[in-house]
């Protein structure tokens, strides 16, 4: 069939009023729809529609969930402005969308300290179960966000699974986020698992799509400052398919590089000049924002705090989300073959200790790991030229046939041989590694020696998850999908890579990853066009393992 013909897109039969949410999404001085506002305040304004970046919820536990929106108190209090008065913000969250049945209810005050966000642990709720919230303030009333709760510790889902959409690299100037509007359109998922890289730094046409920048970056210039960071976190969060997902399901969210800085370690970054100022103020800035507009449970760094954190859903699965920039130490030079780095750290003392101990006492069926770059070892094979300058731009190899991806676990071998060791010798079985960051689909099966894969075993799976929108080969060498250079380098990477058992390098789009007590699943999904706000969405490839092999096997697509 031709991929143009499939849109994938179902009508959504959860209740939320999608429309609703994608008014809501208006920039500044759009008209809002009366179905989303209950009024105009004479405080905010005749025309400032408070709620105008949603509402977002994230990281559910059975008892918990985070709940987010953010408040516009008057028109000059923009993000990143610094300037508004302290707002109250009243808030409910009920067991149906009309709220006949509202469960918590309670106010929070905001002000232009964390650029009038709010965001705050909903708790006292009942596990397993959905649930439906909003906001009151200044005389409006947010657009109706839908979250749920995770099932209780020690028991299986009422649905008997765990369905979750995977998405990373959504590049505002590269093109739209249609691959969120076809998540959102499902109906059928749990959360969002994002992997990082939900916004990029670069300024204006500094880093767009084949097609030229098909929406512009604010700010203009690469972001360095709070302000900057707000700004352009607030730009993402105006996508009405963004915006429309954010609603939908809750969020569990991990940060890649640039949320910050491309290729950034924990005290620099490959793009970051003397003339930008310190590297720890600029750090400091863009996660001082992250948290302030993120759904993640985590408030700050500051006082011993972390993003990396682990959350369960039921007895079916756990989930380590990691932190893989804040503490890892620079990397090998890629373009020095003899710099094989085995004392580095991608995840510091600490993080690593917690990991290793969350995978060696897991009780659960699944042990889940949102890892934000490709842990599967990559060779990359001899090619022509231009695929090989198109691939050491993506995967970071260099030309000359260095075996390893120094940004990737790749360029941290002997960090990665010591995580395999401990799932080796806890005996963990069914791990599976949920990836982001290089733009191109992968299905992985990680070895404990790559030198003598199958015959040393298996430690984990990996499903690497394609681009929102950020440039892969195609894109590179400004040619269409599916052309013989992009072609010939999956088929040289799967033959010289045999634990590659699939990849695709040139459609931008979303997993679906399932969780039984049989088997996880994935199915990759790619964009018709992410130039086109449109755009329909169609199935690529379907992967599985079952329970307890560590094998891969070809399926059909989930129902």
């Amino acid at each position: 069939m031709d991929p143009a013909a499939r849109t994938g897109a179902t009508p959504s039969t959860t209740g939320l009023d999608r429309r609703t949410v994608l008014k809501a999404g208006a920039l500044a001085g759009a008209a809002v729809g009366t179905s989303a506002l209950a009024g105009r305040s004479a405080v905010a304004g005749a025309d400032v529609a408070v709620f105008q970046h949603g509402v977002a919820s994230g990281d559910p536990m059975p008892d918990r969930v985070i709940l987010w929106t953010r408040v516009t108190p008057a028109p000059d209090a923009v993000p990143g402005s610094g300037r508004g008065a302290p707002v109250a913000v009243s808030w409910e969250i009920s067991l149906d969308p009309g709220f006949s049945q509202v469960v918590r209810s309670g106010s929070v005050v905001t002000d232009a300290g964390r650029d009038h966000t709010v965001k705050f642990d909903c708790t006292g709720l009942a596990p397993d179960r959905w649930y439906h919230y909003r906001f009151r303030a200044l005389g409006q009333t947010s657009p109706t966000g839908r979250t749920r709760t995770a099932p209780a510790d020690g028991a299986l889902p009422s649905t008997g699974r765990w369905r979750i959409g995977v998405v990373s690299c959504s590049n505002w100037e590269a093109g739209y986020f249609s691959g969120y509007r076809h998540l959102e359109a499902r109906g059928d998922l749990d959360a969002i698992v994002e992997l990082g890289d939900y916004i990029y730094e670069y300024g204006r046409g500094e880093y767009t799509g084949k097609f030229g920048a098909v929406r512009p970056h604010d700010p203009p210039h690469d972001i360095v400052t709070l302000a900057d960071y707000r700004i352009r976190l607030a730009q993402y969060r105006t996508d009405p398919d963004l915006q429309s997902l954010h609603a939908h399901v809750p969020w569990i969210c991990t940060w890649d590089d640039h949320e910050l800085a491309n290729d950034n370690w924990s005290d620099g970054a490959e793009n970051h000049h003397p003339h930008q100022g310190p590297f720890s103020d600029r750090k400091a800035a863009s996660s001082q924002a992250y948290f302030e507009w993120m759904p993640v449970r985590p408030e700050s760094l500051r006082d011993g705090g972390h993003l990396y954190r682990r959350l369960r859903w039921g007895s079916l699965a756990e989930i380590s989300m990691l932190d893989l920039r804040s503490y890892r130490t620079e990397g090998p030079d890629r373009f020095d073959g003899h710099a094989i780095d085995v004392t580095g750290t991608m995840t510091g003392a600490a993080q690593f200790d917690w990991l290793a101990r969350g995978l060696s006492s897991s009780t659960a069926r699944w042990n889940v790991i949102g890892n934000s770059v490709m842990i599967t070892p990559v060779l990359l094979p001899p090619l022509e030229p231009q695929t090989t300058a198109a691939l050491t731009e993506l995967l970071g190899v260099p030309r000359e046939g260095i075996t390893y991806n120094p940004d990737q676990w790749d360029g941290y071998a002997g960090e990665r041989r010591r995580l395999m060791e401990v799932i080796r010798a806890a005996g963990t079985r069914n791990t599976v590694f949920l990836t982001g960051d290089i733009h191109t689909s992968w299905a992985n099966e990680v070895p404990f020696e790559p030198a003598n894969y199958p015959g040393a075993g298996v430690g984990a799976i990996e499903f690497v998850t394609p681009s929102i929108t950020s440039n892969n080969i195609d894109d590179m060498v400004n040619l269409p999908e599916g052309n013989p250079l992009s072609q010939t380098a999956q088929g040289a990477l799967t033959q010289v890579n045999r634990h590659v058992r699939w990849v695709d390098l040139d459609r931008h789009g979303f997993t679906v990853v399932e969780f039984t007590t049989d088997f996880a699943h994935a199915d990759y999904w790619a964009l018709v066009a992410r130039e086109d706000p449109a755009s329909g969405a169609y199935p690529i490839a379907s992967w599985r393992v079952r329970h307890g092999t560590d094998q891969l096997e070809p399926a059909g697509l989930l129902p």
